[in-house]
């Protein structure tokens, strides 16, 4: 049998071929598959991002993310909700706290995608068009602030604790907010506010 007839050498001639025609139809093609031509979901796919949607502030936002980012980071650098603080950025000093479903919870040390389909209020989502909140009102009349840094998530623990409990003891305020840190040292007057927000409409 001649070389040239054997069918191995023909299959191997006929994939050599198709490859090749395979490359130069790829190499004319390739100056339009840049990034700058790619479909947004496709090129936000092929970055690592994925799907992440929420309600925030009662707004329906569903967009791509990349999985490592955390629901602070995501409502500061992408939504521009900066009245989350980042502080410690360890889940200790409640400063980044939000609601989620009507809990406190530690927005530094979430992943937003564990925020899937929740709803999230942040202090800006606490406003009633321009009017303030109960709660934010008894901080303002009752000076429960100095340097107003963690004052943001003393105020949503704050609202977390009185949407679930209505009329708490002084032992369930200090319970309920023991979870926010203060460095001014405004304790007693936080306490105050949140006591005399007791009864209010949250």
């Amino acid at each position: 049998m001649k070389k040239s007839d054997n069918p191995k050498d023909s299959s191997r001639r006929k994939f050599i071929k198709e490859v090749s025609v395979g490359l130069v139809g790829a190499y004319s093609i390739s100056p339009n598959l840049n990034a700058k031509n790619l479909p947004k979901d496709l090129k936000e796919s092929m970055e690592g991002k994925v799907k992440l949607s929420l309600v925030v502030n009662g707004e329906k936002i569903s967009t791509n993310i990349k999985p490592n980012t955390t629901l602070a980071e995501f409502l500061r650098d992408e939504l521009k909700l900066t009245g989350t603080k980042l502080v410690c950025n360890q889940g200790e000093c409640g400063s980044c706290s939000v609601l989620m479903n009507d809990e406190a919870i530690y927005s530094c040390h979430l992943l937003a995608l564990d925020a899937d389909a929740s709803e999230i209020i942040t202090v800006e989502g606490l406003l009633n068009n321009d009017e303030l909140h109960t709660v934010q009102k008894s901080f303002i009349e009752h000076d429960g602030l100095q340097c107003g840094f963690c004052t943001p998530g003393q105020i949503i623990s704050a609202v977390a604790l009185l949407k679930n409990n209505p009329n708490p003891t002084d032992e369930e305020i200090k319970n309920g907010m023991s979870g926010n840190l203060c460095r001014c040292g405004a304790y007693p007057k936080i306490f105050d506010s949140v006591k005399n927000a007791i009864g209010s409409k949250i």
